[in-house]
């Protein structure tokens, strides 16, 4: 969501903290500002909308200062304007600071200043941040500010509740720069005599590849000797960098016209790299062998007699997750629920003994998953063995918060995502619960050692099959694309483990062209969306080869009779489907188990396709965020 960068070093800060926002846009904002100090002031611009009127703003300054905060605002306490925007200063222009997330209890702090004097100017929480480090500055000695403003941070951080990542500077102090964090992320990055922060790796990676993301109550000072990072009772604690693989080239469109359409192009690449890390290539039923085909590097008391699992997850990620609802009952015989993370922690199930957690998300960083995830961990560390929290986390981040309160974590090695509707990390995700489901399969012998050596050779397929439809199929669904410029409404069908391709399908549509789309079961369709269809509703039905496949084409007849425009993902070899279908985005022939990772793909296809077309702005679609990090 919103995005913090902060810079002190040797360089003019403007143009880094103004690059920086730049990679940071994808995760959504509609105000930006900066911050500087110069000669013991600070000097701050804000803008509503895009970054473009942030930096027109900028042209008529002259700022050379080495020191600087910068922030994308989407707006959470306060409409979208610049009085709201970021940073936000106290009543004297000292104190300016920059805030990720919600500060719950904002209202009292905000009262209780208000009682001593203090005006207020916006409508957010942030605001509350500055003018309390100000307060309690006031009352500290003034003989050391570089120590005073340490100390009156770590006593306001005390009195914030909520989710919040914090960059502070202090015109006093033009050589250190102080950043908190309390469930937001925030990454510092080391250079040569120069030092970062941000809330996302992207906005560092054309600097620096040593990073160190700081935890759940710390506190960081960055001066331009180097940085120390204290806990919040500023307790000085000792932390290593670590080094990243990226480069400044995963974050460039590399000739796309679009970040979206270069993620779906990378998806043969990703489903290699997660074939290569955990399948065993030397693995053969012929061998009976005893080890798993997978490596996955999983604690064994993780799986072991597992009674129950129940994934949590949001968007996107709950879709995976109800493919590996699937894979997991169908594969590994163990009886699987899928909730939404937002829902769990106000109806959560009563507890079942033997349950693995399975928290999916993309960044990480998803504020209702992580909370769902921790409440479930709480209310079973007090119970007997049988109860106690198995916990997985799936996610593309290993570094995130993520991985630092579950039991293990498969990494989706997808890469740095910059388009906000996800394409490769859904890929990714699927196959980790095709790679955890052979696993357990194989562990409790719900499959025939042959039937899982046949998965696995399908598995290495995908690759290559994903490929023909990128090269055979994109210039055809271009073209479709073109002819649902005024379309306002589209039905999406799939039956077994393609319905929740059918819902994937209509989010990507809905995501990012504002179309209006609406996934189903394909038997459901006549208990309700039925009484929606005219020739002005196309409908997608997924038809992959099957146990279902007459099925979803008996459907597709129903809403063919309805006089809908029916658009279908088959196979190539489908001739039946040509007979009944107006438009065919056509896969190769896939087993039904493992179509959901080909059927995906047209389905991304064709919404970039219909959105570039309507001239939006694909990778920045209105009203979201790449990391969800409020609830």
């Amino acid at each position: 969501m919103c995005g913090i960068v902060g810079y002190i070093g040797t360089q003019t800060a403007v143009n880094i903290l103004i690059e920086g926002l730049e990679r940071l846009e994808y995760r959504g904002y509609d105000s930006a500002g900066i911050a500087t100090v110069t000669e013991e002031k600070i000097e701050s611009v804000r803008a509503k909308g895009k970054l473009f009127n942030l930096k027109e703003k900028l042209e008529n300054h002259s700022n050379f200062s080495r020191l600087g905060i910068g922030h994308t605002r989407w707006a959470t306490h306060g409409k979208p304007e610049e009085h709201n925007a970021h940073p936000h200063l106290d009543n004297q222009q000292r104190i300016a600071v920059v805030q990720n997330g919600i500060i719950e209890n904002y209202q009292t702090l905000r009262d209780n200043l208000k009682e001593k004097g203090y005006q207020f100017y916006s409508e957010t929480d942030t605001e509350v941040i500055p003018i309390l480090i100000a307060d309690i500055l006031k009352d500290l000695p003034g003989d050391d500010p570089d120590e005073a403003l340490l100390e009156a941070i770590g006593k306001a951080v005390h009195q914030l509740e909520g989710a919040f990542a914090i960059a502070v500077l202090d015109a006093h102090c033009p050589e250190q720069l102080i950043v908190a964090r309390q469930q937001a992320p925030l990454i510092l990055g080391f250079g040569q005599g120069e030092f970062f922060c941000a809330s996302d790796v992207t906005a560092l990676v054309p600097h620096t590849n040593t990073v160190l993301s700081l935890e759940n109550g710390e506190i960081a000072r960055l001066t331009p000797l180097g940085v120390e990072v204290y806990d919040f009772q500023l307790k000085r604690l000792r932390k290593l960098p670590r080094t990243l693989d990226w480069s400044a080239t995963t974050v460039e469109k590399q000739g796309f016209r679009h970040f979206m359409l270069k993620e779906i192009y990378e998806q043969p690449a990703v489903v290699r790299t997660c074939l290569a890390t955990y399948l065993n290539e030397q693995w053969r039923a012929a061998d009976h062998p005893s080890h798993s085909p997978v490596f996955l590097g999983l604690d064994p008391q993780l799986t072991k007699n597992l009674q129950h699992i129940q994934i949590l997850a949001c968007g996107t990620s709950w879709h995976a997750g109800l493919v590996g609802k699937y894979l997991l009952e169908q594969l590994a015989g163990i009886p699987t629920t899928v909730h939404y993370a937002s829902e769990f922690r106000y109806a959560a199930p009563p507890l079942t003994p033997h349950t693995l957690t399975i928290g999916v998300t993309q960044s990480g960083e998803t504020a209702d998953t992580l909370a769902a995830l921790e409440m479930e961990k709480q209310r079973r560390l007090t119970l007997e063995d049988d109860y106690k929290p198995l916990i997985l986390g799936i996610t593309n981040r290993p570094e995130s918060t993520l991985a630092t309160m579950v039991n293990e974590i498969i990494n989706t090695h997808a890469g740095i995502e910059i388009g906000v509707a996800a394409t490769k990390t859904f890929v990714a995700q699927v196959l980790a619960f095709y790679f955890l489901a052979l696993d357990i399969a194989f562990q409790r012998h719900s499959l025939s050692l042959e039937a899982i050596e046949h998965i696995m050779v399908g598995l290495r397929q995908l690759p290559a099959q994903i490929e023909t439809i990128l090269e055979q199929q994109s210039s055809a669904i271009e073209a479709l694309a073109h002819e649902f410029a005024e379309t306002q409404d589209f039905i999406f069908l799939g039956r077994g483990i393609n319905f929740p391709i059918a819902l994937e399908g209509a989010l990507k549509l809905k995501e990012i062209s504002y179309i209006h789309a609406e996934g189903y079961p394909a038997g459901e369709m006549k208990h309700g969306p039925i009484a929606l269809l005219d020739a002005k509703v196309p409908v997608v039905a997924i038809a992959m080869p099957g146990s279902v496949h007459d099925k979803v084409i008996s459907n597709a007849q129903e809403a063919k009779a309805r006089d809908a425009r029916l658009i279908g993902v088959t196979p190539m070899d489908d001739n039946q489907a040509r007979s009944v279908f107006d438009d065919l985005l056509l896969v190769p022939h896939v087993e039904e188990m493992l179509s959901p990772i080909v059927a995906v793909i047209p389905l991304q296809l064709l919404a970039y396709h219909i959105a570039a077309r309507r001239g939006l702005d694909v990778d920045q679609p209105r009203n979201l965020a790449k990391s969800v990090t409020v609830e």
